[in-house]
């Protein structure tokens, strides 16, 4: 997704969420700068070489745990978004890439990058507090971000750690992206927030993200040229 096709949906999306285009963009700034002082930053490219034609993505929701329970996902790279990140050590898998706003856990996101997984993290104005603490303990970072991008700081479209995982899969080369935990009902995973103890009823702003989320998958499934398909627990691919 380029930048002109992904603007407009960042338009409604900043309308509607009541998220501020400055800060947005003060954000992908300071995460410039830390990259470049911290020298762990890495360029697309780089991250493209480890992309599979088959990518799974896990995202935090309620079917996640049952399919790690009964599934192996070793035939392609593993993408873990975000809190997804904990359920995937729990079960003794350290993903390839993480995919992350710094909303999960950081000490189960250090430990999968300590692991070897490569890090994409994501500037937006909510989270410029925490990218200063954090940014520096990691290493192998992909900078994202959700205006215009900058030299070393990317826009591959895509607004939560989940549909944001399948644009760069897709812009990185993947043939065939599975989605898994993606469930976008009435109940929210418990691994999407490190304060969550178990699941629970979606809140309005989550609804909101499913909406957007649901949205930007099926551009992508419409417009990329990888293949989009939804994991079911009870049969696999879906």
């Amino acid at each position: 997704m380029e930048w002109s096709e992904w603007e407009p949906f960042y338009l409604r999306i900043i309308r509607e969420m009541g998220y501020s285009i400055e800060k947005d963009r003060e954000a992908a700034q300071i995460l410039r700068a830390l990259l470049l002082e911290g020298d762990e930053y890495i360029l697309k490219e780089e991250l493209g070489a480890i992309i599979d034609k088959k990518v799974y993505i896990f995202g935090a929701g309620p079917s996640l745990e049952e399919a790690l329970k009964e599934f192996d996902f070793s035939d392609g790279t593993l993408i873990a978004a975000d809190g997804a990140t904990s359920a995937l050590l729990e079960f003794g898998l350290v993903p390839d890439i993480v995919v992350t706003d710094l909303d999960g856990r950081i000490s189960d996101l250090k430990i999968a990058n300590d692991r070897g997984a490569f890090m994409v993290i994501h500037a937006h104005g909510d989270n410029i507090d925490k990218m200063s603490v954090y940014v520096p303990i990691f290493k192998r970072i992909l900078g994202t971000c959700q205006t215009e991008p900058l030299d070393i700081v990317y826009n591959f479209g895509g607004f939560t750690d989940g549909d944001r995982a399948a644009f760069l899969a897709e812009a990185l080369g993947a043939e065939e992206v599975v989605l898994v935990g993606f469930d976008f009902g009435e109940t929210v995973g418990r691994w999407s927030k490190p304060d969550l103890k178990e699941h629970s009823p979606v809140w309005e702003s989550k609804r909101k993200k499913f909406t957007f989320a649901k949205e930007l998958l099926d551009w992508l499934a419409k417009n990329g040229k990888a293949k989009i398909i939804r994991f079911s627990v009870s049969g696999g691919g879906g």
